[in-house]
């Protein structure tokens, strides 16, 4: 899928499959902005051409004020991923710390609704762009300590649907990729909590990051059309052999 000229951030852009999308899309032609609380990192990671901007999703004045950087110095905001995500806590709901369990909410649902909140605007006032969130299997079906996890992945998918529901008739593709479990950071924290059936997988099992990467650059594309305010699952062999993964 080309992207030549087209403008594309990335919520946490750091690391894992944000950090894939990030060169995924700079390959593809684009002009990638990387978004996350680690600008060095970012920096040193960032493939040629892409810029950085330090943005907590948890924190509305941020994400405000990077989308409006970046349609400033751009003129537009063609595609937004909204990938920043956080497991912990990890823990029984009845002893969990809910300090800690709100800070999950405030990145893995707040930060998507901010994301979608600034760039709304932008993309509705230049007649279109697309959204996508990077979604999880626990949007849909619990899991032992997991309480904030699922439920902000469940929360992030009513967003996308409701997004598409208002956004679609101003020319918005709204959509959401459910990638199944991938060889990030975030599952060797899952592997060393020793908790649920998710911990007890190799690491070996889970798929390569790039491959949800490639996937989000697809969904960008005609064929992501037939998933508007829904999600595509990277489980699904047919997806895999439509995207070129195998």
């Amino acid at each position: 899928m080309p992207m030549n000229g087209k403008v594309v951030a990335i919520t946490g852009a750091g690391r894992g499959i944000g950090r894939e999308a990030a060169h995924v899309f700079a390959k593809a032609g684009a002009k990638v902005v990387m978004l996350g609380r680690d600008e060095d990192k970012m920096r040193r990671q960032a493939p040629q051409g892409a810029t950085t901007f330090r943005c907590d999703v948890a924190r509305w004045p941020e994400v405000e004020m990077a989308v409006a950087s970046i349609a400033a110095a751009h003129g537009k905001l063609d595609v937004l991923i909204n990938n920043a995500g956080v497991i912990d806590p990890i823990g029984d709901l009845a002893t969990a710390d809910p300090v800690a369990w709100g800070s999950a909410i405030d990145v893995n649902l707040k930060g998507v609704f901010h994301g979608m909140r600034a760039a709304v605007p932008v993309m509705r006032a230049q007649g279109g762009g697309t959204i996508i969130t990077v979604s999880s299997g626990a949007a849909h079906k619990p899991y032992d300590g997991w309480s904030a996890y699922c439920a902000a992945k469940a929360g992030a998918a009513m967003l996308t649907r409701s997004a598409h529901l208002e956004e679609a008739m101003n020319g918005l593709r709204v959509m959401g990729l459910s990638p199944g479990t991938v060889a990030t950071d975030m599952q060797r924290r899952i592997k060393n909590s020793g908790i649920n059936a998710v911990s007890q997988l190799d690491f070996a099992d889970h798929i390569p990051a790039d491959w949800p990467a490639r996937a989000l650059l697809w969904m960008c594309g005609p064929d992501g059309d037939d998933y508007l305010g829904e999600e595509v699952s990277l489980r699904s062999e047919d997806i895999r052999r439509a995207v070129g993964l195998i």
